[in-house]
């Protein structure tokens, strides 16, 4: 039986860290979160993280504006928020408007207050194989779950199946930095179940339910990052984790493994970007 990737009990362990960390500064770092419309999800999210800052100290801020602003209104906003000596950090929740450029609007927010690390800035630096400024929360999360459980990449064949700019494009450079050989599949990929047979390590980030476990090498480990409910109103990721769990040495749950990780690691970029201005 697989050992389980708790993200719930590293989250603890590092906030409390954190915690203490940010009780010592006399200024608080102030994170600035702006919601577009009326997205159920994104309303989650966004309570989520505004939650997690204040428990810890973080001030935190939510700037909510209808569904019909104008870009350039937005653009304006986030102009203000880079110039504010007191905004440590701003996350654009995603998605936006159909009207609205998300390239716009990352290009408009500064590198050094960008806490998703989704900038061209800092995707060119991530890419180029230099340090940007944070990384983005979901990979960082991922990595320092296995590292919490001292699951070394160097050497190994990871699979990682998604591509998209949150998660697959750059988790594939953070874990080539480690020295692993990187697969990244997706929705083309012809012969999915013969690349993941080959796998030491799993990543699966797509949203539906399409890994069993005859599909696995023995004692592989698995990262499950896709969240969905399914018709039953269940939540389930991408991962059948009964039969999984039989096959592989590690893995994550869901819920339970990545997604308090990425809220964690939101905090960790804030913290970052706080310090580095200082």
């Amino acid at each position: 039986m697989a050992i389980i990737l708790d993200g719930k009990k590293l989250r603890d362990k590092i906030l409390s860290e954190l915690k203490l960390k940010i009780d010592k500064y006399e200024t608080k770092p102030k994170l600035v979160v702006i919601l577009v419309g009326e997205n159920p999800a994104s309303k989650i999210y966004v309570n989520n993280k505004k939650k997690t800052a204040e428990k810890l100290g973080i001030i935190s801020e939510v700037l909510e504006y209808p569904e019909n602003i104008t870009e350039t209104e937005l653009l304006n906003k986030i102009k203000e928020l880079n110039n504010d000596k007191s905004v440590t950090a701003i996350l654009v929740q995603l998605p936006l408007p159909k009207h609205i450029s998300k390239e716009n609007v990352m290009n408009t927010i500064t590198p050094e207050k960008d806490v998703d690390g989704f900038t061209p800035y800092n995707f060119g630096k991530l890419f180029s194989g230099e340090t940007p400024t944070v990384y983005p929360c979901t990979p960082k999360g991922i990595l320092l779950l296995l590292n919490e459980y001292n699951i070394k990449l160097e050497g190994k064949h990871v699979v990682i199946i998604g591509r998209s700019n949150i998660v697959g494009r750059p988790l594939s450079q953070m874990i080539l930095n480690e020295n692993a050989t990187v697969t990244v599949c997706h929705s083309h990929t012809q012969n999915l179940t013969d690349i993941i047979k080959t796998a030491d390590v799993v990543i699966s980030a797509v949203g539906k339910n399409i890994i069993k476990g005859e599909m696995l090498k023995n004692d592989c480990v698995i990262v499950d990052v896709g969240i969905f409910k399914d018709e039953n109103g269940k939540t389930r990721g991408d991962v059948d984790f009964e039969s999984a769990s039989q096959i592989a040495s590690y893995i994550s749950p869901v819920p339970g493994g990545v997604g308090p990780m990425t809220i964690t690691s939101l905090m960790l970029n804030t913290i970052e970007l706080f310090e580095k201005s200082l």
